[in-house]
């Protein structure tokens, strides 16, 4: 009997659905880092906004980065340092003239 591997079609079929596999992964991967940057983006907004508006000062990065960290304990990436680095994301990119526009990451 002979192998599948050792079978032109056989072999040209297992070669598409791995590069399918592969292509999906890919999507996937772009997908989920698409998600990640919209969320640093509206977690550095929001941080912005308030910082503007209400009277908690600087001292809300580092009290919201140990109730993200304690909620989501597996997560990582709530660090106050994080957290700031969201902020001035928002800062530099909202602005005229900013390098994104946050549309463009809606594809």
């Amino acid at each position: 009997m002979k192998k599948l591997t050792n079978i032109s079609e056989y072999s040209d079929w297992l070669g598409d659905l791995k590069s399918r596999i592969k292509n999906s992964q890919i999507h996937a991967a772009l997908s989920v880092n698409k998600e990640l940057i919209l969320l640093y983006w509206d977690l550095g907004k929001q941080i912005f906004e308030k910082q503007k508006t209400a009277t908690w000062g600087n001292s809300v990065i580092s009290q919201l980065s140990k109730d993200l960290c304690n909620e989501f304990k597996g997560a990582t990436g709530f660090s106050k340092s994080n957290l700031y680095a969201m902020k001035q994301f928002y800062e530099f990119f909202h602005q005229p003239g900013g390098k994104l526009d946050k549309e463009c990451l809606r594809m």
